[in-house]
């Protein structure tokens, strides 16, 4: 049976009628075209315009940290960063002590039977 196909491009009334066929015909035959993320975004950044925010204590920003406009932190405060850093200096010599006690007796008592 030979291919049910054709070479050359369809006549403008052929293409109507296998649209209207289509059962997708009253869905999709409209082109719409629809506000963007992007357009929305750019709309409210127009509407209204970024204003720096002053903190009303200085003092304050600088031991326990800014927030952003939205929540997000900013930047950290002197008290977090010694909070971290205290943890961070007990965290690891605490890990280096068990370390050494745990290689401690396992070599250790390997010398002693020797």
């Amino acid at each position: 049976m030979p291919p049910v196909s054709r070479l050359g491009p369809l006549a403008a009334e052929e293409r109507t009628a296998l649209l209207r066929a289509s059962p997708l015909y009253g869905k999709y035959e409209k082109t719409v075209d629809r506000e963007s993320a992007y357009e929305k975004l750019k709309g409210r950044a127009e509407a209204k315009p970024a204003e720096p925010q002053q903190s009303a204590n200085p003092v304050s920003d600088l031991l326990f940290g800014k927030t952003g406009p939205r929540g997000g932190r900013q930047s950290q405060g002197l008290l977090e960063a010694m909070a971290k850093s205290t943890a961070r200096t007990i965290g690891s010599e605490l890990g280096r002590q068990i370390l050494r006690g745990v290689l401690g007796s396992v070599l250790g008592a390997s010398r002693k039977r020797r």
